[in-house]
Formats: C-alpha cells, structure tokens, sequence
C-alpha cells in the first residue's frame, strides 16, 4: 500500500479570553448538546463528517467501544441544526489536570460554505472552557487544545486560527494512502 506525507498541526488555547467568537450565521442554526450517548448518532456524525477527508480511525468501532467511549465522563457532542437537520458536531473530551480536546469538529458537506462552521467552533471552544460546571468534581478547564491536518478542509487552520487558537507542534508523518470512505460504504 502507497503511503503519502499528512502534516498534523496543534493548536491550543490557554485562557478563556484567546476565543475569539465568530458571529451567529444568519437563519434558523442552532448548537445543542447530543445528552443521550448514542452510538448510531455519533457513527453518523463522524461519517457523515468526515467522510469525504479520510477519516477512518473509528470506521471500525464496534458498539460496544462507541457506547463505552460516550458514556466517559467529560465526552460531549455538540450538534448543529440547520433548520433541524444536522449540519454537524464537536466533540469534547475532558482530560487530566483542566486540559479539555476538541477531538472532532467539521460539518457535514452540504453545509460547508454557510459561515457555520466557525459559529460551531466558536460555540465548542466556549464549552470547552465551561465544561467543568457540567461535570462536578473536574477540575475548571485551563487549556484547550485541538489538532488538524493537511487532509482537513482548506479553511480550517484559518478557522482556527480566527477562533483564537496558536500553533504548538507541527509533525508530518506519512500515513497510508486510503481512499476517501464516503459517509456510507461505496459511497
């Protein structure tokens, strides 16, 4: 199997006061937390997502694992709704000593272009930063981090960047050329 070169970039933000909020979009959009893991629901948010930019790392999850990963204390999703239909997520993972990752953000394709991407971002971060008053006994946020790479979108290192986020590490590592998985198998 052919391998290709993925730059990883990552970015944190040490203060609440670093967000620098993008404006609502204009409609009916909404961000709501997903409360009840569901693993169907996340699966389809990550495909659906991700799909077209290769990721794949949880394509092989079973139930079980998503189930288990959901239920961990401090994992969040947060769900755009574009009209009632969703347009996409971040997911938040809680981790030692304040540090929260956004370990997943994108939209769903159809819904790229409608300046609610950094409206969602903007909105995750800020959970990020008020986790702890939803999860009693974490310790208050003090960093959040997030990677993205060169398989990304083509405007999300500028989304980022925009939101307040600085670079801290850049790595390139070749990784195995798979194709794209489409949100559904053939697709």
């Amino acid at each position: 199997m052919s391998s290709v070169p993925v730059t990883t970039w990552s970015l944190e933000q040490t203060s609440p006061a670093d967000l620098l909020p993008a404006a609502a979009p204009g409609g009916d959009v909404r961000v709501v937390r997903g409360e009840v893991p569901s693993p169907e629901f996340s699966r389809f948010l990550y495909a659906s997502v991700g799909g077209d930019i290769r990721w794949t790392d949880r394509l092989g999850w079973s139930y079980p694992r998503w189930q288990e990963y959901l239920e961990r204390p401090g994992v969040e999703t947060w769900v755009a709704y574009d009209r009632g239909t969703p347009a996409g997520y971040v997911e938040l993972e809680a981790q030692d000593e304040g540090v929260v990752e956004i370990v997943y953000f994108g939209l769903i394709p159809a819904f790229r272009g409608r300046r609610i991407g950094g409206h969602l971002l903007s909105y995750g971060a800020a959970r990020a930063w008020d986790l702890a008053e939803r999860w009693p006994g974490r310790t208050p946020t003090k960093r959040v981090w997030l990677h993205t790479c060169s398989k990304d979108g083509e405007f999300a290192m500028d989304n980022y960047l925009r939101r307040g986020f600085t670079l801290f590490d850049t790595k390139v590592e070749a990784e195995p050329d798979v194709p794209a998985p489409g949100p559904w198998p053939g697709a």
